[in-house]
């Protein structure tokens, strides 16, 4: 299922960030957990293990708050022995398998954001380095690079890095390895360079981060930066962008290509024209539906008369009539 390195990786496991309430994506995240929202038929949680095991990750936690129920529908099994544990607050944790890869899923009952969350999961981090990936983002950048920069400077955290995007936050100092100041908030510089939101944290780091605290990540990373402790890697190759909206999903499907544009399980009737647009297993598109620029969920159903021009049709109503940019 997913692609392996076989040569051994200083990173062996990682972090998925899926507990947010995907709001910018509305109405699609009433209906997902947005790291479960499909990319090219596939959730976005899936893309970014896939990244991750190509650079030999095995092991996976993912945080979960909102729609936690919609994780069982993705074909992970339970593991032998103890899969459930509970703490205080009512957080737990569930063991899974995905493929051939561990996971373990952290409910949290009270969204501890990203700076509890990974305080939250201390104990399973142990004493090894981790790899964080939030769970809006698709890349191809070439993670290896990320993980040597972050073993080689010994520094608690190493950022990914963009020179181009719309949210230059990040300022670096000359050498381009560590980061000065965050949205200038130290006063000591504008920002250059855009955060990833995909980082590599090693134990140490937790230690900046309280107990069972509702806290973003950020005040670490600054606490860091005025210790001259954050560390950046400029990473501008490959793809990398920030599903978080409904513009830059529906950007996504078509500017990449990866994979079929109409899955082999969908039924597209003969006389129904599909112009640049995805259409999702078991969905149905009667004849005479015109569909263009649109995103067509699994099991969905398109009535002859329809005409959707820039839509994402993610509800199990049956779609009829004219629309664009509508989430139907």
């Amino acid at each position: 299922m997913f692609a392996i390195l076989l040569q051994a990786c200083p990173v062996n496991q990682a972090y998925i960030l899926g507990a947010g309430l995907g709001t910018r994506l509305r109405p699609l995240t009433d209906r997902l957990p947005k790291p479960l929202v499909p990319l090219f038929h596939r959730p976005l949680a899936w893309w970014a293990m896939d990244a991750c095991s190509r650079v030999g990750i095995r092991r996976f936690a993912i945080n979960t708050h909102h729609l936690p129920e919609a994780w069982s529908g993705l074909g992970m099994s339970e593991t032998d022995g103890d899969p459930l544990m509970t703490g205080g607050n009512g957080l737990s944790s569930i063991s899974r398998t995905w493929g051939d890869l561990d996971v373990t899923l952290f409910h949290e009952p009270v969204l501890l954001e990203t700076g509890g969350g990974l305080k939250n999961i201390t104990s399973w981090i142990g004493a090894e380095p981790m790899l964080v990936h939030n769970g809006d983002i698709f890349s191809s950048l070439p993670l290896e690079k990320l993980i040597a920069a972050h073993e080689a400077s010994g520094l608690p955290v190493t950022l990914a890095l963009r020179s181009e995007g719309e949210a230059r936050h990040i300022a670096l100092d000359p050498s381009m390895t560590r980061v000065t100041d965050i949205r200038g908030r130290l006063g000591l510089a504008d920002g250059t360079h855009v955060f990833t939101g995909i980082y590599c944290v090693s134990p140490e780091f937790l230690g900046l981060l309280p107990e069972r605290e509702k806290v973003s990540i950020i005040p670490a990373f600054l606490e860091l930066a005025k210790q001259g402790r954050l560390g950046g890697i400029v990473l501008d190759e490959g793809v990398w962008l920030d599903l978080g909206n409904r513009q830059s999903y529906l950007e996504a499907h078509q500017m990449l290509d990866l994979g079929p544009r109409i899955h082999p399980l969908a039924v597209v009737e003969p006389g129904a024209v599909i112009k640049k647009s995805i259409i999702g297993p078991g969905a149905v598109i009667e004849s005479g539906a015109v569909i263009s620029n649109s995103v067509v969920w699994p099991q969905a159903r398109i009535a002859g008369d329809a005409r959707l021009d820039q839509c994402i049709v993610c509800s199990g109503m049956i779609v009829s009539g004219g629309h664009r940019q509508e989430d139907i």
